[in-house]
């Protein structure tokens, strides 16, 4: 039986960079479910399909392939989207995207199938709450609005953007309103989640508070 590791919490908060790490630690795979998100997201941007426009969201769910490889890379209908999927529009649309229950429906399944028979460690919005209510260890990490716009900042500029603090802040505030408000799976704490603040924590210093969690509830 499959040992599953569920990592929620808001944008920013190092979920990706932390379940990968952690995956890698206890060699298992690592699901990125927002990446899975804004594959749909970009598919969306591409064919020119809003939100409301439930015909072509229907379409685009039955059309899609999506394929995440265990060396990081993220395939959308067999095209290498890794970094195509991580731009400022793709962000944006994912966030609404997310909120359509077909979209996340489909996405739910997906996710479970990857779940069957191989242990994995899966970020997310709604892991511990929604997709693995039932997962061997549940953390929400989190960290302030202001700690997530810092490190957003400095990703931007490692990718040679330009950003503005303020804005970049208040664009993580209306995230995580949306993310917390949302009708169709809110981001929140699951009961029996183990909460990590990581704002003044290295990335180290969670894998390890983790890693630690994992262990006690392998015995």
């Amino acid at each position: 039986m499959s040992f599953i590791v569920a990592i929620d919490g808001p944008a920013g908060s190092g979920k990706g960079t932390i379940a990968k790490k952690i995956a890698n630690k206890i060699n298992a795979i690592n699901i990125d479910t927002g990446a899975m998100f804004r594959c749909v997201a970009l598919k969306a941007l591409r064919e020119n399909a809003s939100v409301e426009d439930k015909d072509k969201i229907r379409k685009i769910l039955n059309e899609i392939k999506i394929e995440l490889k265990p060396n990081g890379k993220v395939f959308l209908d067999n095209e290498d989207v890794t970094t195509k999927i991580r731009t400022e529009e793709v962000s944006k649309y994912s966030s609404p995207i997310s909120t359509i229950q077909e979209v996340r429906d489909k996405l739910l399944n997906l996710q479970r199938n990857m779940a069957v028979s191989q242990d994995v460690v899966m970020e997310g919005r709604d892991i511990g709450t929604v997709v693995f209510p039932n997962a061997n260890v549940k953390i929400y990490l989190d960290a302030t609005p202001e700690e997530r716009a810092k490190r957003r900042i400095l990703q931007n500029q490692e990718k040679g953007i330009d950003s503005n603090y303020k804005e970049v802040l208040e664009e993580i505030k209306q995230r995580d309103y949306r993310d917390m408000t949302r009708e169709i799976a809110p981001l929140k704490k699951a009961e029996d989640a183990i909460y990590i603040d990581s704002t003044n924590l290295s990335i180290e210093e969670v894998s390890n508070k983790i890693l630690e969690i994992i262990e006690k509830n392998k015995i």
